[in-house]
């Protein structure tokens, strides 16, 4: 199993939603350079993370410019072709994006409880 980690960010760019193989898999990379602490301008950090199979439409509701924060599992793999060296693939596998400083509540993510990071059953009838 992965870990999961969290970067802060501006958004740099956006791919379109690739399909590859014969069975549809989706995938999407967006570009972050990462801001906040520990950070130095002087030298910027860009990040190419993933989005996956539902997970590409939430790039929809952003642009480059946005700060946001990126929920990515860190995973890789090896790769073994005859007569060639072992190659190590590495991706962030993101799976949840949001606002900067937005309250997580109404963040603009989408999960497994649903759209804008509410569940699905979200009553907005309030008694005042």
């Amino acid at each position: 199993m992965s870990k999961s980690f969290e970067a802060q960010g501006i958004i740099h760019s956006i791919d379109e939603t690739k399909t590859y193989g014969q069975n549809g898999f989706t995938k999407r990379e967006f570009v972050v350079k990462l801001t906040g602490e520990g950070e130095n301008e002087k030298y910027p950090n860009y990040v190419a993370l993933e989005l996956i199979k539902d997970k590409c439409a939430l790039m929809d509701m952003f642009s480059p410019g946005d700060e946001v924060v990126v929920h990515f599992n860190l995973s890789g793999r090896l790769w073994n072709s005859p007569g060639k060296p072992e190659k190590c693939f590495t991706s962030l596998q993101a799976w949840r994006v949001e606002r900067a400083g937005q309250d997580q509540t109404f963040a603009g993510t989408m999960d497994d409880e649903g759209f804008g990071g509410q569940p699905s059953n979200f009553d907005d009838d309030v008694p005042f």
